[in-house]
Parts: C-alpha cells; sequence; structure tokens
C-alpha cells in the first residue's frame, strides 16, 4: 500500500511539472533599472487561484512556472511605483516577459485580493500563512515546516537560516518567553494569518545597531482579524486502548485571547498516552528569556547543576508516561508606554523507563598487556516529578530615549527517581534519589539614549538557587573503601545527603559613543559575584536499622566559595563598505577564596582578554561571519570540594581546592546566503575550540567502578574540537520543498588514568594521559510537496557515523511522511520512520521502526472536528542507540523499552 502512494504521488508530481512552462524576464523602471525585491504574481484566469509567484533578485530578475497554453493575470508591485496588472497567453515553450513599472503612489484603498506568499520589508521576513497550507495542519509547527527556510526539530525549536528562535511572539507579545516548543505545539493554524521572522532582532531599540544582532532571530505571529478581541481555542477529549485495555485517555484544553490592550493564553494537558508538552530536559533548560548579559565580559563562571543525573528520556518517549500539564501566560498594558507580562507553567510526570544496555572497554595495562571488560545491565525506574516555572516581568517605555525593565524567574520542583537493576559483574543495586531544588533569577536593565551620540545601559541579573540532592544505594557489594565503613552487614545500604546553596550577581554598565554615523566604541565596566556554600555528609544504614555516621573528614566537605571577577572592557565598532569591524579586549582582576578543612585558599591574578568580530556583507542576503573570543573559565565550588562523593553507585569523585581557571581559544566562521529569487537558503559553519590548562578527571578504574578527582591537565595536553555543518535548502515550482546538509564533529579529550597498585598512597600509583578521540558524522536529505488537492509526500533521509577509534557505529534512519485532505472534510497524516544500527565489525546490528496516523473529519465551518489517531501502529517494543564515554573510553550499547501500540477516539470543539 505505501509503494502504491508513493507511487501515485511521485507520478502527480512529475505529471505536474511535465506540464509546465518557464516564463522569466525583468522588473524594471522607466530608465531601464533593475528593481530588487519586487513582487511578481500569475493569476489563472480559468480557476481564478494564483498559480506561481516570484521575487526579483539583484538586477530585477524573476521567473515562473505556468501551465501551457493558458491565459494569467501577471500583476507586480514594488513600493513607489504604481501596481503593473497585464494579461498574459502562454504557449507551449518558455517564455520571455518584461514589466515595466511607471513612478507613482499606491492607493491606499485599492482591494488586494491576492496577497503574496511572502514578502521582505528591511529585515523581516513576512509569510502568509494560508499559501503554505494544504488542509491537514493542526498546530504552528506543521505550518513552519512548509515555509521556505524554515525548520522545527524533534525537540520543537524553531530554526530559520540555520539560527534558532529565541523568541514567538504573538501580536507582539511574548509567548512564553524562554522556550518555544510550547508556540509551535499548541498554538493553533487556523488561527495564523501572517508569520514575521524578524532578523537581526534587539527588544531593546536603544541598542539597535550598537550591538552584533545578526544571529538573533524572533517570530511573531498576526492572527487572524476573526481571532482578535474574542476568545478562540479549542477543547479536546478523548480515550481508547492500548494491548486490547480500554486504558488510554486525553484531555487537552487550549483557550487564547488578545486585545491591545491584554492577551491571555491557558494550555492545559492529560494524558497517559506519552503525549509531552514539556520533558524535564525542557523544564531545566528553560530561560525564560534571560539573556547571557556577560558574553562580552570573556570569562567564564557557570554554576553547575546537582540534579543526581536523573534519567532523561529518549527520542521523548518510554516504557510509560503519564503526564499532568498546566499553563497560562498573560500581558496587560494599563498605558502605553508600560506593559506586565508573565507566565506559570506546572509540569507532572509519572514514568517507567526499562533500559538493557552492554558495555564494552579495553584496558591498556602498564605492562603493555590488554584487559576486556564487558558488563551486562538491565534497569527499571519509576520517576515521579513534579515542576513549577514562575515568571513575572515589567517594561516601562515611555519614549524611544529610555527604556526600564524588569523580570523574575522562578523554578521550583520535587523528583525522585527509584531504581532496580542487575549488572553482571555487581549483582543485584537499588538506589533512590530525590531532590527539591528552588531558584530565583532576577533581572534589571535600564537603558538611556541621552541624544544621537550618547547611549547608556545598565544591567544587573542575581540568581539565588538551594540544591539538596538525596542519594540512596543498596549494594550487595560496596566497591569503595571509606573510613568507619562497617563492612559486616549483609547488604551495603549506602546514603548522602548534599546541599548547595548559591548566590551569585552579575553587574554591568556600558557607554556608547557614536563617533561616526558608522562606527561607535563601548566602554564596559562589569563585576561578577558568586558565593557558594557546599554541604555533603555520607552514612550507612545497618542490617539492624541504626545509622552509622561516616564522620571522617575525608566523607564530608562544609565548603564556602567565593569568587569575584572585575573587569573592563573597551569594544570600537565601525562599518566600511560591506565590511563590519567589532575588535576589542576586556582587562579582569580575579579573586577566589574558599574555606574548608579549617584552613583558606586564596588566589588572585589579573587578565587580558581579546576578542574580535567581522562580518563581511557580500549582498542584502548573504554574509560572510568570523568570531574569535579568548575566555577564561572557572569551575564553581562543585569541584574544590575535597570530600568524597557519590557520583553513582559505582562511581565517587573528590574535588580539588587547588584547580586553576582553564583558558580556551574559540574561533569560528559562518556563511549564510538567502536567495529570495529562487528561494534558496545556504547555511555553514566552522568552529575551532582549543581549551588549555583544562580541568579534568584524574580517575582509578577497578572493574566497572572507579575513584576520580579533578586536576588542571598539562598545557601540553590541550583539549581540541572541531565542528562543522552546511546545509542547503531550497523551495521551488511553489509545491516542492528540498534540502541537504552534513554535521561533523571531531574532539579530542585528555584525562588522567591512574592504575590499581599494592601502594598504599593511590597518588604514588602508576598513571598515564589517557587521550580519547571521537569522530562523529551526520547526513541528512529531505524533500516534501505540498500540494492542495492531491497527496503530499516527505520523504528523509540520515545517516549517523560515530567513530570513537576503538569502533565504528553506524546508524540509517530514513523516513516517508504521507498528509491528504480530501473530500472537503478528511484530513490524513501519517509518519513512518525506519532505524537499523550497527558497528563495523556487524557483531552488533538491530533494526526498529515507529508508524503513526491519524484520519481527521471537520466539515468546513464546523466546530467539531472527530479524529481517530495510532502511535506505534507496528508495536515497536524498544529502541536501540549507542554511546561513548571519554572517561575511560567504554561504548554501550542499549536497549531502550517504548510505549506499545494506542488507538485513540477523540473529539475537538473550536471554540
Amino acid at each position: 500500500m505505501k509503494k502504491i502512494i508513493l507511487i501515485i504521488t511521485m507520478a502527480l508530481s512529475m505529471s505536474a511539472i511535465s506540464q509546465n512552462i518557464r516564463v522569466e524576464g525583468f522588473v524594471k523602471d522607466s530608465t531601464g533599472l533593475g528593481l530588487e525585491m519586487a513582487n511578481v504574481m500569475a493569476i489563472n484566469k480559468d480557476t481564478k487561484t494564483m498559480d506561481a509567484y516570484a521575487i526579483t533578485n539583484e538586477r530585477g530578475r524573476y521567473f515562473l512556472n505556468l501551465k501551457a497554453n493558458a491565459s494569467y493575470d501577471i500583476k507586480a508591485s514594488y513600493i513607489g511605483y504604481e501596481s503593473f496588472d497585464s494579461v498574459l497567453k502562454t504557449s507551449a515553450a518558455n517564455m520571455d516577459y518584461n514589466i515595466l513599472m511607471s513612478a507613482g503612489v499606491q492607493l491606499n484603498n485599492v482591494e488586494v485580493v491576492y496577497e503574496m506568499p511572502v514578502t521582505i520589508s528591511g529585515d523581516t521576513i513576512i509569510y502568509n500563512s494560508d499559501s503554505f497550507t494544504n488542509g491537514t495542519e493542526r498546530k504552528l509547527e506543521d505550518v513552519l515546516k512548509k515555509l521556505p527556510g524554515v525548520e522545527v526539530n524533534a525537540d520543537g525549536e524553531i530554526q530559520v537560516e540555520g539560527k534558532t528562535v529565541s523568541k514567538v511572539m504573538v501580536e507582539g507579545k511574548d509567548f512564553f518567553d524562554g522556550d518555544t516548543k510550547i508556540a509551535t505545539k499548541n498554538i493553533p493554524a487556523n488561527a495564523l494569518d501572517k508569520i514575521q521572522v524578524l532578523r537581526n532582532y534587539n527588544e531593546v531599540s536603544n541598542l539597535k545597531g550598537l550591538e552584533n544582532n545578526e544571529e538573533s532571530i524572533a517570530i511573531n505571529i498576526k492572527l487572524k482579524e476573526g481571532k482578535k478581541n474574542f476568545w478562540f481555542g479549542d477543547i479536546t477529549a478523548g480515550g481508547g486502548f492500548r494491548d486490547n485495555e480500554t486504558d488510554g485517555y486525553l484531555v487537552n484544553p487550549k483557550l487564547f485571547y488578545y486585545s491591545p490592550k491584554y492577551s491571555i493564553n491557558v494550555i492545559g494537558n492529560i494524558n497517559n498516552i506519552g503525549e509531552l508538552p514539556l520533558t524535564a530536559r525542557d523544564y531545566f533548560k528553560f530561560t525564560g528569556g534571560f539573556r547571557n548579559m556577560m558574553s562580552k565580559g570573556g570569562s567564564s563562571f557557570n554554576v553547575t547543576s546537582n540534579d543526581l543525573g536523573i534519567l532523561g528520556l529518549r527520542n521523548n518517549q518510554a516504557a510509560n508516561i503519564e503526564t499532568k500539564f498546566g499553563a497560562a501566560n498573560f500581558s496587560y498594558n494599563p498605558t502605553k508606554s508600560w506593559t506586565i507580562s508573565g507566565f506559570g507553567i506546572f509540569l507532572n510526570n509519572k514514568t517507567n523507563i526499562q533500559t538493557n544496555s552492554v558495555t564494552d572497554r579495553t584496558d591498556n595495562l602498564p605492562d603493555g598487556s590488554t584487559q576486556e571488560i564487558t558488563e551486562t545491565k538491565s534497569e527499571s525506574t519509576i520517576q515521579r516529578s513534579q515542576q513549577t516555572l514562575l515568571k513575572l516581568s515589567s517594561s516601562y517605555v515611555p519614549s524611544a530615549k529610555l527604556h526600564l525593565d524588569y523580570d523574575a524567574l522562578i523554578k521550583v520542583s520535587d523528583q525522585k527517581e527509584s531504581q532496580g537493576l542487575f549488572s553482571s559483574l555487581l549483582s543485584d543495586i537499588y538506589t533512590n534519589k530525590k531532590q527539591n531544588p528552588f531558584s530565583i533569577n532576577q533581572n534589571l536593565n535600564y537603558y538611556y539614549t541621552l541624544n544621537t551620540k550618547n547611549v547608556f545601559a545598565f544591567e544587573m541579573q542575581n540568581l539565588f538557587q538551594e540544591e539538596d540532592p538525596f542519594y540512596n544505594a543498596n549494594l550487595a557489594n560496596q566497591p569503595f573503601v571509606l573510613s568507619g565503613y562497617d563492612n559486616g552487614q549483609v547488604r551495603n545500604d549506602v546514603t548522602q545527603n548534599r546541599f548547595v546553596k548559591t548566590n551569585k550577581t552579575d553587574v554591568k554598565f556600558d557607554y556608547y559613543y557614536m563617533v561616526t554615523p558608522k562606527s561607535n566604541i563601548n566602554f564596559t565596566i562589569g563585576n561578577t559575584y558568586s558565593y557558594q556554600n557546599f554541604d555533603s555528609h555520607i552514612f550507612q544504614v545497618l542490617d539492624n536499622g541504626n545509622i552509622n555516621d561516616l564522620n571522617d573528614v575525608e566523607n564530608n566537605n562544609n565548603v564556602d566559595y567565593v569568587f569575584n571577577d572585575l573587569f573592563l572592557g573597551v569594544h570600537y565598532k565601525f562599518i566600511k563598505g560591506k565590511f563590519t569591524f567589532n575588535p576589542g579586549f576586556s582587562i579582569h582582576q580575579f579573586n577566589t577564596k574558599d574555606l574548608q578543612l579549617n584552613s583558606t585558599n586564596k588566589n588572585s591574578f589579573n587578565r587580558f582578554l581579546p576578542d574580535v568580530y567581522a562580518l563581511f556583507q557580500i549582498k542584502k542576503s548573504e554574509t560572510l561571519t568570523y568570531n574569535y573570543s579568548m575566555t577564561n573559565t572557572f569551575t564553581d565550588v562543585n569541584r574544590l570540594a575535597e570530600g568524597f562523593v557519590f557520583s553513582n553507585y559505582n562511581s565517587l569523585f573528590s574535588g580539588n581546592r587547588n584547580l586553576e581557571n582553564s583558558l580556551s581559544h574559540v574561533h569560528s566562521l559562518r556563511y549564510f546566503k538567502y536567495n529570495m529569487f529562487n528561494f534558496e537558503n545556504i547555511f555553514a559553519n566552522l568552529t575551532y575550540t582549543k581549551q588549555v590548562d583544562g580541568i579534568k578527571n584524574r580517575a582509578l578504574f577497578t572493574g566497572v567502578n572507579q575513584i576520580s578527582s579533578a586536576i588542571n591537565m598539562n598545557s601540553n595536553f590541550a583539549d581540541e574540537t572541531f565542528s562543522g555543518n552546511f546545509n542547503y535548502g531550497r523551495s521551488f515550482a511553489r509545491y516542492y520543498k528540498a534540502s541537504g546538509g552534513v554535521n561533523v564533529n571531531w574532539s579530542r579529550f585528555n584525562n588522567i588514568r591512574v592504575y590499581p597498585d599494592s601502594d598504599s598512597d593511590p597518588t604514588n600509583n602508576p598513571t598515564e594521559i589517557q587521550t580519547t578521540k571521537s569522530f562523529t558524522q551526520n547526513y541528512n536529505v529531505r524533500f516534501s510537496t505540498n500540494f492542495k488537492t492531491v497527496p503530499n509526500i516527505g520523504l528523509s533521509y540520515g545517516l549517523t557515523i560515530n567513530d570513537n577509534f576503538s569502533d565504528v557505529f553506524y546508524t540509517d534512519s530514513p523516513a516517508v511522511t504521507l498528509e491528504y485532505y480530501f473530500l472537503d472534510a478528511f484530513s490524513f497524516t501519517s509518519e513512518y520512520n525506519f532505524y537499523h544500527n550497527r558497528n563495523k565489525s556487524k557483531t552488533i546490528e538491530t533494526e526498529y521502526d515507529f508508524l503513526n496516523a491519524s484520519l481527521i473529519y471537520q466539515k468546513k465551518d464546523s466546530k467539531w472536528e472527530y479524529k481517530l489517531s495510532a502511535t506505534n501502529l507496528l508495536d515497536t517494543r524498544a529502541l536501540n542507540d549507542n554511546s561513548f564515554s571519554q572517561l575511560g573510553g567504554s561504548s554501550t550499547f542499549s536497549s531502550y523499552v517504548v510505549q506499545p501500540r494506542y488507538v485513540i477516539l477523540s473529539l475537538k470543539y473550536n471554540l
């Protein structure tokens, strides 16, 4: 059946191509000068539909694919010129047709019957949503995937021109600022009018042109007229079965209201069919729209998360997932100059994860021999998590000169994980993890433009965070020697409490002076101050239930750590022809102090850190950008605490208070081209990073167990990474979209390997520098059609090659999607994905596939929609993957259990 559908669709596609001819020419003014970015469209006089459209290139050239021997109204428009309208009769062969525009002013009361699918206004690309839909679309992401130059990845992230979209707005109002997934998965497709891609985006107008915003992109959704000043949305409820059991359910209400003064969005989702509005990983990476205000500072002090390594989902799937999700977003304008906005998100997930894995490692021993270690594991994990996000923002912009805003983002979560596993080397193990982290991030910004020469900016950000990870492991055998530990127990029950408090404040003041209209100098004074407290304690629960406190110093931590970075930065930005240069430097005074083990360790030094930004504007939509930065990277308190900390039941870590900063050199080169003439999109990027004096691991392995500590690697053993990507995409003949790309990543990391010895002092054990290399390649091609009246097909193929220089793993991943809107009421969609995993020698080889499909019935203008959907129709029970660890050089192949087949019948009412 699939082959028949494919053959029919391709035949229709080829037929459509064979019946077309090419009409091309130039759009010129009365002097013969070609007009760039003029709009041209062809309206079929018989069907009254727009068959083709075009946007002229820099010479005014255009082309249209039209039907042979047909009559068309050719319309052209350009700002400042009278509209062109003429009748063209096509022949059986390609034709030349030039258009002459007359200068004049277009009348405002002229009715626009047909809209251009794509128009450009400055840095904004405007897509007319209805021009790219075929009737099967239900969510924003369904429409975005069909737009030229736009992609939506599996995580719901929007990418335009190879850059990740940082913000989604609706009618100019933030939609859950800090994450695009909620927008792509929930905004209804039938509410969309225009989709505006805002390139070189800067939400602070005072800094427009002063900073380098070429990598910043936002999207603004314009709603259809019937969706403004009215409540709209939908309510979906459904039930179904899996494995012949009627236990599937889904409830998904959505409610939206937009007016010039305020907006409200409410979204809910309760289901047990694996539909995830937001994952735990999404929660932790949710930024709330907070900017990296110290990115130009030259130093990096990142607060490490103490999240206990709670397992994440693969492909957002698991053996069983129950979800409760609620979110609300609002924006209110008390006055024209003042905006109050915010959101609240609540996520409650219960997840069952089941994994079977095989881990192989080959050790090169000091005597020249090798040792093969193989471990098989079977794991069953139950997770329960409740996570809450709250954000409140206030923005006051009384004039173009003044901008004041305040933001506060609160994160609260309650997570628990219980795991039972059997290891072929360690027998049965049971672990429990729980944590209740809390954080509040506050941001205060003030921008003031004194006059055309002077601009001031003050930014302050504070992070207060408390983390309390709890870890318990019950083992048949305790692999580590811990001072005070009682080894005479039937089971080994070890528990660790941790508490980490962080209070970090960043303050920055910028002064911009416009030297000329095309150049400015920027002076920056900034300071980062961080105070952290780290406490941990290990204790043993004896067989009789009594507590054995391991009070020796090596099993406990009580550390205070202070970090301070005071810096002065100078940057000079100037434009010379097609080139923009922005070189600069920062001078830093660093001070660190840690108090632990009844002693204080202080460090103070200065550092000069240069950076360079250069942009070559080849054409209006073609650029080449180079960036270089030298960055000082500092660890936080987690790697300085010298007492033992359990990373896992078979992994023990101790920090090093004498760690110094590492120095990174980063070079990046980026090429971008977007040609509206033939809707061609090209981007490429090369990045090279060299890290000197990196903070690395010094690890002692005994079988699958390890004791590690942190150390600064000698500068002769620098870590290096090289990554590159290239993507070519094109939309043509209005109905086709194709793209292909390649991503490569080569890395070399150095760690210190310690070998067991009879010496009681492990510092005297033999060691070696362990250098691990990896080379990952990913190749992909995609093709899709977008017809209005015939089935549409999407084809893609991906090949991933992971070479860790001890083995090579290959993953083939072809996919087919089918969409068909028929009989003015039915929508059929399906998606098939196939995966083939294998290693070079084919000692490991597995295959699995997934098929999802849905059939929707909704009469035109009806508020009721009926949907029959099925996930995992082939009833695949597990997916497989492989991974490589740079520490120890081990490779792991795992089988991950996923939900079985679900069939759901749902009913949706559109408000």
